[in-house]
C-alpha cells in the first residue's frame, strides 16, 4: 500500500536542511515508482550543505537532494513491462528523473522518486541478490571512481597512485586493480582513512609526510623525469582536490605519466604545457560515467573479492540528515555516511 504522503529532505543552503511531509509523487501509464531504502552521503552534499551553493553538485535552494541511493520498485504504470514491484534497482542519477539537469537533486534523500517513462539499463538498473542494500547505495560513487581509472586507459603493466581515500578514491584504487594493475598506493592526510583502505589491501602512504618522495621510490622503483629521478609512477588520480596535489604531479611526475582529475576543484590552475610536451604527459578530466562502469561496478560488488561494505563508518536516520552531513563532513572520524531511508 502506497501512502499517500512521504517525507523528503530539502536543501535550504548553508548549513540548513528541512526535512518536509509532501505528497507521493502520481504515477502514469510509462512510470514508476521507487521507494529508497538506503542513500548514501555524496562529498558534494557535505560540500554544499557546509560551504553553500555552486561548491559541489549544482543543487539550487529549496530542491530535494541527495543522489547515491539504491531503492525498491514501489508501484508502477500500466504500460510498464520491465519492472516488477519489489524489484531492488539503482536509479541512474543523470536519467531516473527523465531530466539530465536533476542529476545532484535525484531525492535520495526523500523516501519516494517518481521515474518517468522509466527505462530498464538507462534510467534504472536491476540490482542482482548477492549485493547487499548497503553496498548497493555505493554503486554510483564506485561508477565514479571507475570511470576516473578507466579514463587513464591502465594496462596490467602500469603502476598507480590515487590520491583521496575517500569512497570514490578507494572505488578508484578497486578498479585500477581490477583492469589488472598489480602496484597501486592510496595516499591521503586522514590516517583514520587511511587504515580502512589498508583493511581492503592497499599499500597507503600519509600525504604530507616528510619522506614521501623517498617512500614512493622506495615502493614503485625510480624512473625518469625531466627533472631527475623520481618514482616510477605511470597513472596518478586526483580523487582529493587540493591543489598541491597537481603541483606535486608537476613536479615529480615521470616521463609519460597521466594524470586524471576527478574531485570537484573550481580553481583557475597555470599548466606548463612546455613541460606536458617534453615530458609527453597526459592531463585527463573525468567527471561523471557510464553504462559500462554501472556493469563492472556491480560485477565487483557481487564478487565479494573487497569487503567494500566495509567502508560504510556511519548510519543515520532521514531525521538526523543533518546530524549526518555534518559527520560526513569529518574526515578525520568517518569515511562513508549512509541513511537507511528506511529506519525512524
Amino acid at each position: 500500500m502506497i501512502p499517500h504522503e512521504m517525507k523528503a529532505a530539502y536543501y535550504m543552503g548553508r548549513e540548513n536542511i528541512e526535512i518536509r511531509t509532501v505528497p507521493v509523487p502520481q504515477i502514469h501509464d510509462h512510470d514508476v515508482l521507487i521507494q529508497n531504502i538506503c542513500s548514501s552521503i555524496c562529498g558534494t552534499d557535505s560540500a554544499v550543505f557546509m560551504k553553500g551553493p555552486n561548491t559541489g553538485h549544482k543543487i539550487d535552494i529549496g530542491s530535494e537532494f541527495g543522489h547515491e541511493t539504491v531503492s525498491r520498485v514501489a508501484a508502477i504504470g500500466s504500460a510498464v513491462t520491465d519492472f516488477r514491484i519489489g524489484d531492488r534497482v539503482y536509479p541512474y542519477p543523470l536519467f531516473a528523473r527523465n531530466d539530465t539537469s536533476r542529476a545532484g537533486t535525484l531525492g535520495g534523500f526523500s523516501e519516494y522518486i517518481l521515474c518517468p517513462e522509466a527505462k530498464l539499463n538507462h534510467s534504472l538498473y536491476k540490482i542482482t541478490d548477492s549485493i547487499t542494500d548497503r553496498t548497493a547505495c555505493m554503486i554510483e560513487p564506485f561508477t565514479v571512481g571507475f570511470h576516473a581509472a578507466r579514463q587513464a586507459d591502465p594496462s596490467a603493466k602500469d603502476t598507480a597512485i590515487v590520491y583521496g581515500a575517500g569512497t570514490i578514491g578507494i572505488a578508484a584504487a578497486i578498479a585500477l586493480k581490477f583492469f589488472g594493475l598489480k602496484k597501486v598506493m592510496i595516499t591521503d592526510l586522514s590516517k583514520y582513512r587511511l587504515d580502512i583502505a589498508e583493511g581492503l589491501g592497499f599499500e597507503t602512504i600519509q600525504s604530507g609526510s616528510q619522506d614521501f618522495q623517498e617512500k614512493l621510490q622506495a615502493y614503485f622503483g625510480s624512473a625518469a623525469s625531466l627533472h631527475g629521478n623520481t618514482a616510477d609512477i605511470d597513472i596518478t588520480i586526483d580523487a582529493a582536490g587540493a591543489d598541491s596535489v597537481f603541483n606535486e604531479f608537476m613536479k615529480h611526475a615521470k616521463i609519460t605519466a597521466r594524470f586524471v582529475a576527478v574531485a570537484v576543484n573550481n580553481s583557475i590552475r597555470n599548466v606548463d604545457m612546455l613541460q606536458m610536451i617534453y615530458a609527453s604527459q597526459s592531463l585527463i578530466g573525468s567527471g561523471g560515467y557510464t553504462p559500462q562502469e554501472v556493469h563492472d561496478v556491480m560485477d565487483v560488488m557481487s564478487k565479494h573479492k573487497w569487503n567494500i561494505e566495509s567502508i560504510i563508518t556511519d548510519e543515520f536516520c532521514l531525521n538526523d540528515l543533518k546530524k549526518a552531513l555534518y559527520q560526513a563532513s569529518d574526515t578525520e572520524r568517518s569515511l562513508n555516511v549512509i541513511m537507511n531511508m528506511r529506519a525512524e
